[in-house]
């Protein structure tokens, strides 16, 4: 589990140095990318296969053949001339909104190079109050966020270049899922990731690649493993994902025993537990350790996990039940991915059922079964549960995600626990703080929390 948690703990905190490109479709010329020193490939368009760089960063898009790389300066033949107020001048004198377009993203580029990055983010601002059609500039704008850390512009950019495109824009989804990973919120970036590997086929090797870290952020390192391999048969030479697996090890991987066949399956359970009493470890402990099934068994949970991806749910779901019934009615990657779906389904309490389980056997393998109990029990509007299960789930992701602590404010204020509401808040920014990100709402809900508790204290 030590591995696990390593490797998330990196690919979560290695987001904050994302460098992004423009998209060369709008005729903007791409930014210059400092992180990454691999080139891309010579695509266009919404091609996916683009050589990766060594560090986890949203898609870059390949470069115009004609195009060249931003200098940060304005064309203008006045050495004297302040170059800000050159491309200012030059804006306002542009002929069409695109030449408009790019020059205001050049200007967003030089003004964080003089340090105005304050003024850089209120001239995106201004770009993505505009508007009109034009997907490709807002993916362009919500790049320039994500270089800017402003993850809240980033993620407004990008959807509004998705709405556009009505759902069709795998690039902006991509690093839509990257940015919101920056955030904490998993669940809202593995739907994005799984968007943009639908609209390519599942033959988007960087998409496998964030959504790989993204299950490993979780510590659900088989299907990590699964869409890092996916990955390398896409893009044989994205370096990422090989030395994503490299590091992986076995922890949490499944595997074929073929010299255990499940002829009884209740003795094999009753076996494998006291096997791990004999050796002084237990289901809840961290150790590290691979989980094996026979081959039929492995044939079913292989068999829902494609039938999912292919929107196929209710043969998934029975593909799962066989999975369980074989191990004796518990294998915990089941019950999770079989929990997932039936959430999806809106079958909130037989989602609870394969849920619980994986709390009670494997909730410190497993946190994240925390986080899904505390959505369903908010949805259910049983607030008192839904608390103690993101709690639970924050203390176990302590410095990997602090997003938790904002469901646990929310759920406390929803109780009129104003106090323990604005606890939680001031730890979460303290944590994302720590991280070099402060959200611009913050102040705001602080705010709100500190007026609430005041109002609710008894009058002297």
């Amino acid at each position: 589990m030590r591995i696990a948690i390593g490797i998330a703990c990196t690919l979560m905190f290695g987001l904050g140095s994302v460098s992004a490109q423009m998209d060369p479709g709008s005729g903007a010329k791409p930014a210059r990318s400092v992180e990454n020193k691999v080139p891309v490939n010579q695509t266009t368009g919404e091609s996916a296969n683009e050589k990766p760089s060594r560090t986890p960063r949203v898609e870059m898009p390949a470069k115009n053949a004609s195009a060249t790389p931003t200098t940060l300066q304005p064309d203008v033949a006045q050495p004297n001339v302040d170059p800000i107020t050159a491309l200012r001048d030059q804006i306002e004198a542009a002929a069409t909104v695109q030449e408009r377009v790019d020059l205001q993203l050049k200007l967003v580029d030089q003004l964080v190079l003089a340090g105005k990055k304050q003024d850089a983010r209120n001239q995106l601002g201004q770009m993505l109050a505009e508007d009109r059609f034009d997907p490709q500039s807002f993916y362009n704008i919500g790049n320039a966020f994500a270089r800017l850390g402003d993850a809240d512009g980033a993620v407004v950019s990008y959807r509004k270049a998705i709405d556009q495109r009505k759902g069709r824009y795998s690039k902006a989804l991509n690093n839509l899922a990257v940015v919101l990973m920056r955030r904490g919120d998993w669940g809202e970036a593995n739907e994005a990731l799984i968007a943009a590997l639908k609209l390519e086929s599942f033959r988007y090797a960087e998409a496998s690649y964030n959504l790989g870290r993204l299950y490993a952020a979780q510590r659900q390192m088989d299907l990590a493993i699964r869409e890092w391999h996916r990955a390398l048969k896409v893009d044989p030479n994205h370096i990422a994902a090989a030395q994503a697996i490299a590091q992986a090890g076995s922890d949490g991987q499944i595997a074929v025993d073929a010299l255990q066949p499940l002829a009884d399956k209740n003795e094999k359970v009753k076996q494998s537990a006291k096997n791990e009493k004999e050796s002084g470890a237990t289901r809840n402990s961290a150790a590290s350790r691979m989980l094996t099934v026979d081959q039929a068994t492995f044939n079913y949970l292989q068999h829902a996990r494609e039938a999912h991806e292919r929107g196929k749910d209710q043969e998934a779901i029975e593909n799962y039940h066989r999975v369980i019934f074989r191990m004796g009615g518990y294998f915990a990657p089941a019950n999770l991915e079989l929990s997932y779906i039936l959430i999806g389904l809106k079958q909130s309490d037989e989602a609870l059922v394969y849920l619980k389980p994986v709390t009670i056997k494997d909730g410190a393998r497993y946190p994240i079964s925390y986080y899904h109990i505390g959505r369903i029990y908010e949805v259910k509007d049983e607030l008192g549960m839904a608390a103690q299960a993101y709690e639970t789930a924050a203390g176990l992701y302590r410095g990997v995600n602090p997003q938790f602590l904002l469901d646990i404010s929310r759920v406390r204020e929803k109780r009129g626990d104003y106090k323990g509401a604005l606890a939680a808040m001031e730890a979460y920014l303290a944590a994302v703080e720590q991280q070099g990100t402060k959200p611009q709402w913050s102040e705001e809900r602080l705010a709100s929390l500190r007026q609430k508790l005041s109002e609710s204290q008894p009058k002297q």
